[in-house]
């Protein structure tokens, strides 16, 4: 086998072995794939990552930018405590209306709420009518505005919070300094933006897996 066969192979073993049968949650990327979006959610074993991280830092109030079909949204939904909310972010008309179609199968449509609109303008609403800041915060949207996303991230963030930064290695052409690829130099300017800010502490992992070679970044705002 080649190494992405064996990649995913790994981790559909690993899915198989570490996790239940979730009606819910196929049926979701079934209708994801059946409206037509494009095959770009986080993997199972990544969903439950977003899951764990969550229940460890005990979010109560959880911002994600880039919905898509909604089932990292459902994932992060299902640690929330009896009183938590999330708000998620999407500028597809259609891809927003699946997201909410799919909240409401997996039963969490009291703690999710899908804002459509472009993120920038949504955080910028967020930053003057948020009450309460955020504890975790996934960014998972268009890679060249990821800089602008953290900046305003850093502004709703809560002390101590978690910021998961996802796609980020690119297959390895993170590296190219001369990219001529917007999603390069957006993940670049990003990563450069998190060793330049004080008020975070960050790492980067790398991945392979069912989504190929890729990898994100975790990091931790200071109090």
């Amino acid at each position: 086998m080649s190494d992405s066969q064996v990649w995913k192979a790994v981790d559909h073993y690993l899915s198989d072995t570490l996790q239940e049968d979730d009606a819910v949650l196929s049926a979701v990327l079934k209708a994801n794939r059946e409206a037509g979006l494009p095959a770009i959610d986080v993997s199972p074993n990544q969903g439950k990552l977003l899951y764990l991280l969550a229940k460890l830092k005990g979010a109560k109030n959880i911002l994600e930018i880039g919905t898509l079909g909604g089932y990292s949204s459902i994932w992060m939904g299902r640690a929330l405590p009896e009183k938590g909310r999330l708000v998620t972010l999407e500028h597809h008309p259609a891809h927003a209306k699946i997201a909410n179609e799919n909240i409401k199968i997996a039963g969490l449509e009291s703690k999710v709420e899908v804002i459509e609109g472009l993120a920038i303008e949504s955080l910028s609403v967020l930053q003057q009518t948020n009450d309460a800041g955020f504890d975790l915060i996934f960014i998972d949207a268009d890679k060249p505005n990821n800089p602008h996303y953290l900046r305003m991230a850093l502004e709703l963030a809560n002390p101590g919070a978690l910021i998961i930064g996802d796609n980020i290695v690119r297959e390895g052409k993170v590296i190219e300094e001369n990219s001529e690829d917007p999603n390069i130099q957006g993940v670049r300017g990003f990563l450069e933006l998190l060793a330049e800010d004080s008020r975070i502490e960050s790492t980067a992992i790398q991945t392979v897996g069912e989504k190929g070679y890729d990898g994100f970044v975790l990091g931790v705002v200071k109090a």
